[in-house]
């Protein structure tokens, strides 16, 4: 298990979505528990300085919630009965399925979310495609009260090397740029997966860190991980 992970290796920054005077023009060079622990001040940061928080060419359903600390790209489609909320930030050329819910996540440029997708306390890299009924799960289960949760997210990694310590309760997922995955899946909460990975449908799985170029496939009882062939 690395003792460190470097956003930078999981997702590019945004280039086109107006952040540039932002801590998100250069997500890419945190670390990842760093950037989990100053998260909060540097979206209100931005919030200060982005020219338009809403951008005047994003297409918003009438029927969707946007709450009033959403960053919203160029180009970004959000469909209908979505809520986008808490500190998110959609990058340009986003598109939100219907029913989806985005609480406090980072969606890079060009993505997909399809329809019923739930995504909390999470980064997703650019161009990545999300499919419909996917979960990603930021508070772990084992906490007693999970409305105050204070379990720390940790990643495992094979053998007896010690977990990645997140620094934080509420951590999904770090989701590479061009990520694909089937429907029906439960991520997290705590996973990291690598650029140009497929997850098929069904899987469900988390505290773990998935290869950049893997295919995950869910044969119970056990996931198994292995190398993409493109």
């Amino acid at each position: 298990m690395p003792e460190s992970i470097r956003i930078a290796d999981y997702v590019r920054s945004p280039a086109a979505s107006g952040l540039d005077a932002t801590g998100y023009a250069k997500i890419g060079e945190f670390e990842l528990s760093d950037f989990l622990t100053r998260w909060d001040s540097l979206h209100d940061d931005a919030l200060q300085v982005v020219p338009e928080r809403v951008h005047p060419t994003a297409r918003i359903h009438p029927t969707a919630i946007i709450g009033e600390d959403v960053i919203i790209g160029p180009g970004v489609r959000v469909h209908e009965f979505s809520t986008v909320r808490k500190r998110s930030v959609l990058a340009a050329g986003v598109s939100v399925g219907f029913g989806c819910e985005v609480t406090h996540t980072f969606i890079g440029e060009n993505t997909v979310l399809g329809h019923q997708v739930g995504i909390g306390h999470s980064i997703i890299g650019t161009d990545a495609h999300l499919s419909a009924n996917l979960v990603i799960a930021a508070i772990s289960l084992w906490n007693y009260d999970m409305r105050a949760p204070v379990k720390e997210i940790v990643l495992y990694g094979p053998g007896d090397e010690p977990p990645y310590r997140c620094t934080t309760p509420r951590f999904g997922g770090l989701i590479g740029d061009h990520v694909q995955t089937g429907s029906m899946i439960t991520l997290g909460p705590g996973i990291a997966v690598g650029r140009h990975s497929a997850i098929a449908a069904g899987a469900c799985m988390g505290s773990t860190i998935v290869p950049a170029g893997s295919v995950v496939r869910s044969s119970a009882p056990e996931v198994a991980i292995e190398p993409r062939r493109i």
